[in-house]
Order: C-alpha cells, then structure tokens, then sequence
C-alpha cells in the first residue's frame, strides 16, 4: 500500500494548485536546482576525423558550440555558435534528433547535435574572440579535452 500524504502536505498541494501559473512557475525555479544549457556539435568527416576548438576562455580542446540564451530554442543556439566560431551555415531545420549529455553533478545540460560533413569541410580559424585555433582529430588520437567535452563524448558513447 502506498504512503499516504500527510495532512499538511496535502494542504501545501492544494495551495499550490490554487495559484497563478506564473507564480507556480516562480515557486518552482526558487526550490528547484538550476542548470546551464549548451548546445555542441559533434562534426564528424566519413574519415572518422571530429572537429574541436581550442577556446580563449577554458583549457582544453572543446567540441564547437556554446550556451544558450534564455528562451532560445537549441537548434538556433548551435547555428549561431557554428557561425561564429567555425564559419559554418546551417539551417536550423535540417539538424538531426539532438542527444542530451546531462552532468547533475555540476549542473549542466547539453544538446549535443551528430552531424557527418564532407572531408572538404573547412573550419575557421582564430575568431578574434573566442577561438584560438581549430582542428580535426580522429578519436584514437585526441588532444588534451576540456572536462566537459569528456562527458559529451562519453554520453554519445564516441569515447568511454
């Protein structure tokens, strides 16, 4: 038999529904953990070979990409980065069925898009803001990744 509610949490339930949804909503983000959210990338060329960036603002070799704004939709978040950091235009509307690459631990959750490109693809170089420098690495022979990257890899099971 399950637990029963007890009377006064029952109450706090009943209040609550009574709310207004914004106020519902407000209450929620006050006693919920909050989470940053990117959007990334996982070029792959039909030679096995993975696009990173060497960004100015974290060590190690990253996967391209970057956080979203608030109330942007991921798709849009990861063209705009692509754009920016590689040179790269897409539609937002041909990107494929997104994973996600969750680390409760420090609170953050990212889409990682799968997206196989041409051995002819060409990526920018140092950005002036962000990226120093780019490259493409097959998996048996990675640079020095940043932490976060590790997890995105090991979440699409590129890496273990």
């Amino acid at each position: 038999m399950p637990p029963t509610l007890g009377p006064v949490k029952k109450a706090a339930f009943a209040l609550f529904r009574r709310l207004p949804g914004s106020l519902r909503r407000a209450v929620i983000h006050l006693l919920t953990p909050s989470y940053t959210v990117g959007a990334v990338a996982v070029l792959r060329r039909t030679d096995g070979r993975v696009a990173f960036v060497d960004q100015r603002h974290s060590p190690g070799w990253a996967l391209p990409g970057g956080l979203l704004a608030r109330h942007e939709p991921a798709a849009s978040a990861l063209v705009r980065e692509l754009s920016e950091e590689l040179g790269l235009e897409l539609d937002p509307s041909t990107l494929p069925v997104p994973h996600a690459s969750v680390n409760a631990r420090v609170r953050r959750v990212d889409v990682v898009y799968l997206l196989d490109v041409p051995d002819s693809t060409k990526l920018l170089g140092d950005d002036d803001a962000e990226v120093l420098r780019t490259g493409w690495f097959g998996l048996d022979a990675l640079p020095e990744l940043s932490e976060p990257t590790v997890d995105i890899l090991r979440a699409v099971r590129l890496v273990s």
